[in-house]
């Protein structure tokens, strides 16, 4: 069958509660020690394939520091460095940067200044990649000054282990999702946690606004609803 891909509802802000942890609590506790300014490292970078919750981590953080009160950004994209004042970026107490695997030469300037600024002052630099720093096309002062700091792989949840957690988050929310529903949400949605989730919180929203049950009938309504003609399976139920 087809996998079908769809929007449910606007995915809940990044946070370390809405992220499950999977083989990985050790880099959730460190990003949690750093959002908090209860670590001493000045940076942490964090590296893993697509879909591994990496970009979640990194706002999530971010958001912890803004709800201490201390200046915090995140920024989605190392080209978005050069748009942004260094002056500005020198006077956050936490900075998140993504994807730096994709940096060019004058970003990378950009993040070896940020992060000795970031130092200097008792800041944090958080970096995310999708490969290790040792294999990154880094500019050798930088790597050095990324490898100070803690280091971690974020490993992606196994398919074998998905079922679990996505009844364990379901609990947590206060609902109860059958084996059969899961299996269908498995089957015909994107397999990333990230979406994954998104899907549930949306679907438990869904359930209480329409005071229906989280049934295999009522996914299969919603996305016949919700998907365009061309984008439907005519397949029966798994």
């Amino acid at each position: 069958m087809e996998q079908l891909v769809f929007d449910l509802a606007p995915p809940e802000p990044p946070s370390f509660g809405n992220f499950l942890p999977g083989r990985n609590p050790e880099v959730i506790m460190a990003l949690d020690r750093i959002a908090t300014g209860l670590a001493v490292e000045t940076g942490l970078f964090v590296w893993g394939p697509p879909g591994a919750g990496k970009s979640h981590l990194l706002r999530a953080a971010v958001a912890v520091a803004a709800v201490r009160g201390v200046p915090a950004s995140y920024i989605a994209a190392t080209g978005m460095l050069l748009a942004i004042d260094p002056e500005v970026l020198a006077k956050q107490a936490l900075v998140a940067v993504d994807a730096i695997d994709a940096a060019q030469a004058e970003a990378q300037g950009r993040l070896f200044t940020l992060f000795n600024v970031l130092k200097a002052a008792g800041g944090h630099f958080l970096a995310a990649s999708r490969a290790p720093l040792a294999t990154l096309p880094l500019r050798e002062d930088l790597r050095t000054r990324l490898g100070w700091g803690l280091v971690y792989e974020l490993v992606p949840l196994a398919d074998a282990d998905k079922p679990a957690a996505l009844a364990a988050y379901a609990r947590q929310r206060g609902f109860t999702l059958a084996d059969e529903v899961i299996r269908y949400l498995l089957a015909h949605s994107r397999r990333d946690m990230t979406a994954l989730l998104a899907a549930l919180a949306a679907l438990d929203r869904h359930s209480l606004a329409t005071k229906r049950p989280i049934t295999v009938p009522m996914l299969r309504d919603w996305f016949q609803r919700d998907m365009p003609l061309e984008e439907r399976s005519d397949d029966p139920e798994p």
